[in-house]
């Protein structure tokens, strides 16, 4: 099990220089309540929390971290928010080369361990991820680190490591194999990469002749990191940089970065974007865990939180086959778990306290 059964569609690397963890053909789970409860009929989730290191950013780095083996590259400079620096730093470690990461200053302590475990280096920089001017400054400070000879910079956006987003098409190719009717795909944009990838991978089937029909690649984003959703749906030919206010930890990216082939490559799909509140993305992660059993990060419920609001506004046909992208398990956030369950907690009970449940 991995990316590689896909070697032919994706960037070429030599076999004996391939890393791989065991990442991809995740599940698709067909929801059981949340689904029927707004009259959508045929609700799928791609389950990419049970990728190795927890995300979908596994993708990425098994192809970012095996490109760079076979160019004899021995550091990887990355930025990350949490879920990126988690898979570049145990694929580096699975590949012997030294991981040092630039994180977001909001990003969770829980995944800055998760990085640290795996023995990357990481460093905050102050204003980054909610800044345009700091995050566009520190990229080009980065750039310069990755462009060394023994270094490279790996960034999952198409800007910056296009052979590492090809690992990331993987998900489209999935999909296709796991529903042939496949009808809307829901995903959330920070950068928009994953939404790229997506539309990409769809349109590289059909090209080959392998999909029949290319799906409606639908963008969401919280409404304080709208850099994509709304110029995507008002028609405007640009995405925008804006100043982040978003605390949805990983859809943080107040530049624009992948963000123009966003609105081009997802509206000749037929998609379009959706801008939803931060409070409606926590409910939305919540009803996850307790309705269909799945432990999702925000940004893992922000794609069916799109998708909630799509179907409560009649943007989507109750018969048709709707599949939300749920990026990255909920354990690795720790402080949206506290937000989930509040003050609950294991109450301490004596054995005859047991008995008088009986």
């Amino acid at each position: 099990m991995s990316i590689w059964r896909f070697a032919d569609l994706i960037a070429p690397v030599p076999e004996e220089a391939r890393i791989t963890l065991g990442e991809g053909e995740t599940p698709l789970l067909r929801s059981q309540r949340i689904g029927p409860s707004v009259g959508l009929q045929n609700l799928y989730f791609k389950l990419e929390t049970g990728d190795p290191a927890g995300s979908y950013k596994d993708r990425f780095a098994a192809a970012a971290i095996s490109a760079m083996r076979a160019a004899g590259k021995r550091r990887c400079i990355a930025t990350s928010s949490g879920n990126a620096g988690a898979a570049l730093a145990a694929y580096s470690a699975a590949a012997g080369i030294e991981c040092r990461i630039a994180v977001a200053e909001t990003a969770p302590e829980s995944k800055l361990r998760q990085m640290l475990a795996y023995g990357a280096h990481i460093f905050r920089i102050r204003g980054f991820g909610l800044d345009p001017v700091v995050s566009r400054d520190a990229f080009h400070h980065l750039g310069i680190m990755g462009s060394r000879a023994d270094s490279a910079l790996q960034i999952s956006a198409y800007t910056f490591s296009p052979v590492g987003m090809t690992g990331v098409q993987t998900i489209a190719y999935e999909l296709a194999e796991q529903l042939p009717a496949l009808g809307h795909v829901f995903a959330p944009a920070a950068g928009g990469g994953l939404c790229v990838a997506l539309a990409r991978g769809f349109t590289q089937l059909s090209e080959r002749g392998d999909l029949r029909r290319i799906p409606a690649v639908e963008v969401v984003q919280p409404e304080g990191n709208d850099t994509i959703a709304t110029p995507l749906s008002t028609g405007e030919p640009r995405a925008r940089d804006v100043v982040a206010t978003t605390q949805i930890s990983g859809l943080q990216v107040p530049n624009v970065i992948d963000g123009h082939w966003a609105l081009t490559e997802c509206r000749a799909t037929g998609g379009a974007g959706h801008a939803v509140p931060d409070e409606f993305v926590w409910e939305t992660q919540q009803r996850l865990a307790r309705e269909e059993g799945v432990c999702a990060v925000p940004a893992g419920a922000a794609a069916l939180a799109g998708a909630l609001q799509a179907a409560r506004r009649g943007k989507l046909r109750s018969d048709a086959h709707v599949v939300c992208v749920v990026t990255g398990t909920g354990f690795k956030d720790e402080n949206s778990i506290a937000r989930m369950i509040g003050d609950s907690t294991a109450p301490m009970i004596d054995l005859h306290e047991l008995e008088r449940m009986e």
